[in-house]
């Protein structure tokens, strides 16, 4: 959504704004839509924007925003089906701040095929139900919404502390300069990782780091903060959106000399 929230902005400031009077509905899933770009689109038109939450193995809610009803980043409706369960398999109570991993109930897959240990970890039956663990973890809101934090496959720990790049991404966005980004955790002697940022400035920006991780603050715990923030041209992501981590990891590797 944001490649095309760009190209809507700049065809306005050119002063050959698109006609899309005729676009009514879009939907995004697989990659995080901030409430700020929602807000820019609708500058455009008023539309009806769904931000589906699911994976391959199963969805799990959803959020809708309009002009007139608005949404925040990563916070979603869960599906009928959809549970958040903690460490012991036990339902995550609303409000009460616990850290848990969404299941998808419903039409759920047997399996992967010749990988039953995956598919021993994916897919689990708690109270004989079965459900879909694709990996994803979240908080359970008081008024039964989710917060999405992001994949454990991704999660950072710094300090014994695990941090969710999804949230310290977004941070480091709401600085104006910053046009994409990507976080990763590095080797660290005393952390045993350290979070750092790669990001793409947007065209003709001067970027500060310091200024950049001063924005962040503003936004997130400061145990979250990106000790460093790499600049890159662009940041790589796969054709649907989806983030490219492994590159990232690369990126600041060798950008801090840990190659």
């Amino acid at each position: 959504a944001k490649p095309l929230s760009a190209a809507l902005d700049a065809a306005a400031e050119a002063g050959t704004p698109h006609d899309i009077s005729s676009l009514s509905l879009v939907i995004s899933s697989g990659v995080m839509w901030t409430a700020e770009v929602k807000q820019q689109m609708l500058k455009h038109q008023d539309m009806i924007l769904i931000d589906a939450m699911g994976s391959t193995e199963g969805s799990m809610g959803r959020s809708i925003t309009t002009r007139d009803t608005q949404s925040a980043t990563a916070k979603f409706e869960m599906g009928e089906a959809t549970k958040v369960f903690n460490e012991h398999d036990q339902e995550v109570k609303p409000g009460s701040g616990e850290i848990g991993m969404i299941a998808a109930g419903g039409m759920v897959p047997v399996g992967y095929f010749k990988d039953p240990e995956k598919s021993a970890r994916t897919f689990r039956t708690i109270d004989g139900v079965p459900y879909s663990f694709p990996g994803d973890f979240a908080t359970v809101e008081a008024d039964g919404t989710i917060k999405l934090l992001g994949r454990g496959s991704v999660c950072i720990n710094s300090g014994g502390e695990k941090i969710y790049p999804e949230e310290v991404e977004e941070a480091v966005k709401r600085h104006p300069a910053i046009y994409d980004c990507l976080v990763v955790g590095v080797p660290d002697e005393r952390f045993g990782e350290k979070v750092t940022a790669v990001a793409a400035p947007r065209p003709g920006q001067d970027v500060d780091e310091q200024a950049v991780i001063g924005e962040a603050r503003s936004h997130i715990a400061g145990y979250k903060l990106p000790k460093h923030v790499i600049l890159v041209p662009e940041v790589k992501r796969a054709p649907n959106g989806k983030a490219d981590y492994k590159w990232a990891k690369s990126a600041a590797l060798a950008a801090l000399g840990l190659t």
